[in-house]
């Protein structure tokens, strides 16, 4: 499989101190980057625009304002399919996804995986910048979506995964139900309903340098209320969560 058949799906909104720094570090593997941008009010359209311009590898969508992860994912998925990308990687603008990872994410891909999640809850993980309450409340909320949903899977909030395009084409992404953070639990759920082959590569995750984080109590909240639902419905048979 060539490089260029995997295409790395980056949502930007406010990163522009970040972007030309991560698609420098992403081309470095020979892979395609495609940018969705939501209509980022600092700058990072523009930023992307040149890089697309001066770099054949490099493709942006432009969204007119900010719409949330989840939808900003189902873009980048149907162009990266469209494309004939043959894996697909979600990973965040802010480099607390280390672009050295990417070709372990790719191997893991290429070696049978459906879908190959960068982990910080596997042994090898780790969350080196986080004070002990924050790595207490991620392992607990992950903890609670385990439960909720029955996954095995150990870091189902996990941002940097990589996709079989043929086993991202057969989920149902674009009904998504989140809009932040917890449409990674989602396709998460979905990708256990459809039976795929997960596996959970350790990554170091840190926190960003520059710019602003966008995570909120909005999006923790949706999250959680979203995963509760599902699980509720799951234990009382109702049929109202993601269905693969």
């Amino acid at each position: 499989m060539p490089s260029d058949a995997v295409t790395v799906v980056v949502p930007t909104y406010n990163e522009r101190e970040n972007l030309a720094h991560l698609a420098a570090a992403v081309l470095l593997h020979g892979y395609r980057l495609l940018i969705v941008d939501d209509g980022s009010p600092d700058g990072t359209g523009a930023v992307a625009d040149s890089l697309a311009a001066e770099i054949e590898r490099v493709a942006v969508i432009h969204r007119t304002h900010k719409q949330g992860l989840g939808s900003a994912y189902v873009a980048g998925f149907n162009q990266a399919l469209a494309d004939g990308a043959e894996i697909v990687i979600e990973m965040d603008a802010d480099f607390s996804h280390n672009p050295e990872d990417l070709p372990r994410l790719v191997t893991a891909v290429r070696g049978g995986a459906d879908l190959a999640i960068g982990s910080r809850y596997v042994p090898g993980g780790a969350t080196p910048d986080w004070p002990w309450y924050r790595r207490f409340v991620s392992r607990a909320g992950g903890t609670y979506a385990r439960f909720m949903l029955d996954m095995p899977i150990r870091d189902a909030t996990a941002g940097y995964r990589a996709f079989n395009a043929l086993a991202l084409a057969r989920l149902p992404y674009r009904e998504v139900e989140a809009s932040g953070y917890g449409f990674q639990v989602e396709m998460a759920w979905r990708a256990c309903q459809a039976g795929l082959e997960i596996i959970e590569v350790p990554i170091v995750f840190r926190d960003r340098e520059m710019g602003t984080s966008k995570m909120g109590p909005g999006i923790v909240l949706e999250a959680m209320w979203l995963v509760t639902r599902w699980g509720l419905g799951r234990m009382f048979g109702r049929t109202d969560g993601p269905r693969p």
